[in-house]
């Protein structure tokens, strides 16, 4: 995986989801969902959906992939790139 599609998905992140955090302070590895991560809630998870959905052309069937493709930055640009339509 390139490491401008990480670049890029730390960009959407906080662009889409109006995080006041900088891209640097998102690690690849970083929970995105919790106390422990980012603390992004269930609108925040749907908005991303949307976001990875026009962008990328990818689609979360439901809330059990959602919860392992929307873990962290790394597991969005592993489900991105197994799931982009060419």
């Amino acid at each position: 995986m390139s490491e401008d599609l990480h670049e890029t998905i730390k960009d959407l992140l906080i662009e889409e989801l109006m995080l006041k955090i900088p891209r640097e302070e998102i690690g690849n590895q970083t929970p995105l969902f919790g106390a422990d991560g980012l603390g992004l809630d269930s609108i925040d998870a749907l908005s991303l959906v949307v976001a990875l959905e026009k962008r990328y052309g990818v689609t979360v069937p439901n809330s059990e992939v959602a919860k392992q493709a929307l873990s962290s930055v790394d597991a969005i640009c592993k489900y991105v790139a197994e799931n982009r339509k060419a």
